[in-house]
């Protein structure tokens, strides 16, 4: 695959569309399977509140990974990521219902780098609260 973004055709500013994405409880337990990550605080709401989490919730890197996907699906090449990070400033809480959580997501281009590649910034959002921080990430334009 190649990125099918040309780095002539953005600019500083330009924004990817946003994207939403819906987790349920379902997308934890088979997150929990691909990873190994089987912490309690993910799947089992009793003891999520007894340690101060408002519900269960959402793995981190599960949070980080549906956030990058505003970037694969706009570049159309995940190994046009070249760099890529963030800090986990809140929890996702996952309500045990049919609607479950929504994570909310945007981005645009912070600054054209050298080698046809470009610096991106992404707000990720669950609710009112700002799920990551300083989430960056570097992309290979064709």
């Amino acid at each position: 695959m190649a990125a099918t973004i040309s780095y002539d055709d953005v600019e500083v500013g330009t924004e990817l569309p946003p994207k939403t994405f819906p987790i349920q409880r379902s997308n934890l337990v088979r997150y929990a399977g691909a990873s190994g990550d089987f912490n309690v605080i993910h799947w089992n709401e009793r003891v999520a509140k007894s340690v101060g989490l408002p519900n269960v919730i959402a793995h981190g890197m599960f949070t980080m990974a549906e956030a990058s996907r505003i970037l694969t699906e706009w570049v159309g090449d995940p190994g046009a990521v070249v760099d890529y990070g963030v800090r986990f400033t809140k929890p996702v809480p996952v309500p045990d219902d049919d609607q479950g959580a929504t994570l909310e997501v945007t981005a645009k281009i912070s600054e054209k780098l050298d080698d046809r590649r470009v610096a991106v910034d992404i707000t990720a959002r669950a609710g009112d609260d700002k799920v990551l921080g300083r989430a960056k990430a570097v992309l290979q334009l064709a």
